[in-house]
């Protein structure tokens, strides 16, 4: 999805990009390993620029520092290789960035916590958490890396340097271990980048990246690795539930960019989701399907030329179609009627148990029925209105869930930034009322600006400020 976009004139681009600096090369440390193996670091980590407060503030329009925080450290931006595996377990290599304050404020010296960010979903193959010119990444270092926290923040497997032919997209337990290894090899690196770490680690990821949040807080967790706090924000955490609804006619916004995401993945993991891709996909789609994504070519050029459709998921004549959601049905549907069928004929025959491929995999990658209960503290921050990802559905799911399991209520805490404060006292009043402001302000353009900034623009800075200052409190 698109992040907010922080680079927003000509002037402020040719800032940022006179800030930064270094190159390609890497040099061999003590910590360097070429094996590939599972958390190693493949290479010293490369320092590619660093932004002072006030180079931060050039480049940046004021609206990110009014929501953020003027920044207080300066932020160097680390590129590093890691060793991880894909889907199906095959052994593969990832990228990321290590973002380090540094400065003479009290909050960017000495021993600094450590955050864990997953990016959310993207279709763009040369996506860099290590670069400021990538939107989210200038907008997590604005939020966390300006104000003292050490960021850790993976490509993930199958981007930018990966040499993974795919992104294993929502498969719970690859993206929870590519996380941990990204952490592994990060801290591997830190004496080399200056990175002084506390013994404080929280957790945090936004859409895509709030689902491998919480998938790693389990996996930490499971392998007994401390973690202090975790801000799941926007995620899919309810996958087998979730896609039951896009199937049952209630489709999300960019499912037609999901689906192809997350289908490869599954079919790449299982080898069951289809005999071949034209069982599932339009002849139109099906030969190039598999490959498509995550890919160099812009998305809105791989929407233009016809690789996929804008929004048609399904047919026009396909059923059922709820009211609300026809602009989901029409001519150059992505996904066959007869496969849909199938599905439903599945989730009506087996709502619990089911015997379809895709919910089969679907539900055993959902977060909501793992018999899982966290044992550290956990921000759920997200929007009632989301068209990208059903807020009712997954996070207030994932509440039910774990209230449930017995987990109390103060150690689930949950954020809908789209409603009004609840008291004078409410600790997340900011966040309420910036969200409301902003909201405001991009629906005077028409309701389907609004719709299209939701998910993607007006939620994440919102939620990231709610889950710095949840944060804030351990």
């Amino acid at each position: 999805m698109k992040f907010l976009k922080l680079v927003t004139s000509a002037a402020a681009a040719s800032a940022l990009l006179a800030a930064c600096g270094g190159g390609d090369s890497v040099s061999e440390g003590p910590s360097f390993d070429t094996s590939g193996a599972p958390g190693s670091l493949v290479a010293t980590p490369t320092a590619l620029t660093t932004l002072t407060p006030a180079a931060f503030q050039a480049a940046a329009p004021a609206s990110l520092f009014q929501v953020a925080g003027v920044p207080k450290c300066n932020v160097t931006f680390n590129y590093f290789q890691y060793g991880t595996v894909g889907g199906a377990g095959e052994k593969t290599s990832a990228s990321g960035g290590i973002m380090v304050p540094s400065g003479t404020d009290a909050a960017c010296t000495g021993e600094r916590p450590v955050l864990l960010y997953a990016h959310g979903t993207t279709t763009d193959k040369n996506k860099n958490m290590a670069s400021p010119q990538d939107s989210e990444a200038a907008l997590i270092a604005a939020m966390y890396a300006a104000q003292g926290y050490i960021v850790v923040a993976p490509n993930y497997a199958g981007y930018e340097a990966s040499t993974l032919p795919y992104h294993p997209y929502l498969n719970m337990d690859q993206q929870a271990k590519d996380m941990v290894d990204a952490l592994a090899a990060a801290r591997k690196g830190f004496a080399d980048v200056g990175a002084r770490a506390s013994a404080k680690l929280f957790v945090s990821g936004y859409s895509q990246g709030g689902f491998v949040s919480m998938a790693t807080q389990r996996a930490l967790q499971l392998a007994g690795t401390p973690v202090t706090a975790a801000a799941h924000l926007s995620g899919p955490y309810a996958l087998g539930t979730f896609g039951d609804a896009v199937y049952a006619g209630n489709v999300n916004l960019g499912a037609t960019i999901f689906s192809p995401l997350l289908t490869t993945s599954f079919q790449r993991t299982y080898g069951n989701i289809y005999t071949t891709p034209s069982e599932m996909y339009e002849a139109a789609y099906a030969p190039t399907i598999e490959t498509l994504l995550p890919s160099t070519t812009a998305q809105s050029v791989l929407l233009s030329t016809g690789k996929l459709p804008a929004t048609a998921m399904f047919a026009a004549d396909s059923a059922p179609k709820p009211a609300g959601f026809e602009s989901f049905f029409g001519a150059g549907n992505l996904v066959k009627t007869s496969y849909r069928n199938t599905y439903l004929a599945d989730a009506v025959a087996n709502p619990t148990a089911p015997k379809h491929p895709l919910r089969v995999a679907a539900n055993k990658n959902d977060l909501l029925q793992q018999n899982w209960t966290p044992n550290k503290p956990m921000l759920l921050c997200g929007g009632n209105a989301d068209p990208t990802v059903f807020f009712r559905v997954n996070t207030q799911a994932a509440q039910a869930y774990f209230a449930g399991k017995g987990v109390p209520a103060q150690a689930v805490t949950v954020l809908d930034v789209d409603s009004a404060a609840t008291s004078a006292s409410d600790p997340f009043a900011q966040a309420k009322g910036g969200f409301a402001q902003a909201k405001a302000a991009t629906a005077a353009a028409g309701t389907s600006a609004l719709m299209q900034a939701y998910h993607g623009s007006l939620v994440p800075p919102f939620c990231n400020a709610a889950a710095r200052g949840y944060f804030a409190q351990f």
